[in-house]
């Protein structure tokens, strides 16, 4: 089951067509381990490296990533249990602004990662399929838990592979 375009605000079919799994249950549960392997991959030296002048930090994404995920898997919640108020967005730029990684170890980033991925993944498993496509509001667009799913893994994706190709993590 895949999300269709009017489950989702058009800015998120870049993260939502890197997945192509058909189970959010399965990809969020499989996705565990491949992440947990790529974050121990990460060297200590690139901590505070970034590719080119005023990108973020390898920290940084990290908080990034960590935030994004945090506020997909709240809205899924929210929304899978029957909100009707409409959920506020949030500046990406704002947070990270406000997130100070200077004070974190790029290993406490790793663990957090991964243990909101973990925290994803029994969100989602305990979720039924009328739960995944319940509508809800989020940033002024209409939005279902399950795009919401697909949304986290995507998100991921992307991020790692800027990771891989411009961070040379």
């Amino acid at each position: 089951m895949r999300p269709m375009p009017s489950e989702y605000p058009p800015f998120a079919e870049i993260y939502i067509s890197l997945v192509r799994e058909e189970d959010i249950r399965l990809v969020l549960q499989d996705s565990i381990t491949p992440l947990e392997q790529f974050l121990d991959s990460i060297p200590e030296d690139k901590a505070d490296y970034t590719y080119a002048p005023g990108k973020w930090t390898v920290k940084q994404v990290l908080q990034h990533t960590i935030d994004t995920e945090r506020v997909f898997a709240y809205r899924a919640m929210c929304i899978a249990r029957g909100e009707l108020q409409s959920l506020p967005g949030f500046d990406q730029d704002a947070y990270a602004n406000n997130a100070d990684v200077s004070r974190r170890s790029l290993e406490s980033l790793k663990e957090e990662m991964s243990l909101i991925r973990v925290s994803t993944a029994l969100l989602f498993e305990h979720l039924e399929e009328k739960e995944l496509l319940r509508q809800g509001t989020a940033s002024n667009h209409t939005i279902t838990p399950l795009s919401l799913g697909y949304m986290i893994v995507g998100h991921w994706r992307h991020h790692e592979y800027l990771f891989r190709e411009r961070y040379g993590c």
